[in-house]
């Protein structure tokens, strides 16, 4: 009976990652650091360093296009994009809001936010009329949330006071997420929390979480969701990025609870975790600067599926094909399951 639940359980670790690495090519190489990926039209679309916008075709990766949005050199952390434009915020004070046209690549200033502590770490599109982004903290400590909606940009006025020492990362411009009703966004630093915004009564609520915090360093630095229910919140701490205690954790109830998973038992610090689409939450790829890595049981446990460093960002092209980005390449990887 024994020797047939070691068979047994072998057979199950083979099947649940039975996925492995079918082709890893480098489509783009420059030198940049790029922290935010969108897909559109067949094309992978970036910002990074020095003021860089562009794209490479996914049929003819010869087919590459790049812009400076800027004389100046700006850090470009963010990306987003509705049916006709994208989206790109510059990290530093004054923070501008550049806006693309798809099919001109003509770009204009739309929003500039001049306060000295501005820093926005993330902008996702909800659908095309609704967007939201969010900035480190005023001197006040409160939650500092743009929101823009029918076309315009204003604050999005709440009284969420952060903890001291609380912030987010700009990490993969992946640290906010949403479904029909909700919007989520991970803190991290000493305090790790989940904010959760209801789109119909326009309330935030809080959640503690038991992440890794308690250093400006630790705490959440990815988040995705599959529904209203389940989702999946990773991070670290990047200064031992081997650490690998209360670093990656699971929702199932909109993110007021938390429960962390593969404790010691996963590749380390991670800035990007993205659910495999049509796998209904199953199946996820997460990347950290030091590897991959993959989990088909719901994010309970993770292998580590390469070693490949320097990319801090990802995002699924179709159900075979993930795209990677970091410093100074965008690579493509095909799986085969």
């Amino acid at each position: 009976m024994k020797k047939l639940i070691l068979i047994l359980c072998s057979f199950l670790g083979i099947f649940t990652f039975s996925q492995h690495i079918e082709s890893f090519e480098t489509i783009l190489n420059d030198k940049i650091s790029i922290r935010a990926l969108e897909v559109d039209g067949g094309k992978v679309w970036y910002s990074g360093t020095d003021s860089k916008f562009g794209f490479v075709d996914l049929k003819n990766v010869k087919n590459q296009k790049q812009i400076r949005l800027s004389e100046k050199k700006l850090q470009f952390r963010t990306l987003a994009q509705d049916k006709n434009s994208f989206y790109a915020i510059n990290i530093e004070s004054p923070a501008y809001f550049f806006k693309i046209d798809k099919k001109s690549l003509t770009s204009e200033t739309v929003f500039t936010d001049t306060v000295k502590t501005a820093f926005y770490d993330a902008f996702h599109f909800v659908n095309d009329k609704l967007a939201y982004t969010f900035s480190d903290a005023d001197k006040d400590n409160m939650l500092k949330l743009a929101v823009y909606k029918d076309g315009k940009w204003s604050m999005f006025k709440n009284n969420i006071q952060l903890n001291t020492g609380e912030a987010a990362f700009a990490a993969s411009n992946t640290n906010i997420a949403s479904t029909k009703k909700y919007l989520w966004i991970a803190t991290g630093g000493k305090s790790s929390r989940i904010l959760r915004l209801n789109f119909k009564t326009e309330e935030i609520e809080t959640f503690n979480t038991p992440f890794i915090q308690g250093e400006s360093s630790q705490g959440m630095y990815s988040i995705d969701f599959y529904d209203d229910n389940f989702g999946v919140a990773v991070g670290g701490d990047y200064t031992k990025q081997d650490a690998n205690v209360n670093n990656i954790a699971t929702t199932n109830d909109g993110g007021k609870s938390w429960q962390i998973q593969a404790s010691g038992q996963n590749a380390g610090y991670t800035t990007c975790v993205k659910i495999k689409p049509g796998s209904r939450g199953k199946e996820m790829i997460s990347v950290g600067d030091q590897h991959i890595s993959y989990s088909s049981d719901f994010g309970k446990t993770w292998k580590k599926i390469s070693d490949e460093k320097g990319f801090f960002v990802c995002s699924w092209i179709d159900g075979n094909t993930v795209v990677f980005a970091g410093k100074d390449r965008i690579s493509l990887m095909r799986l085969k399951f």
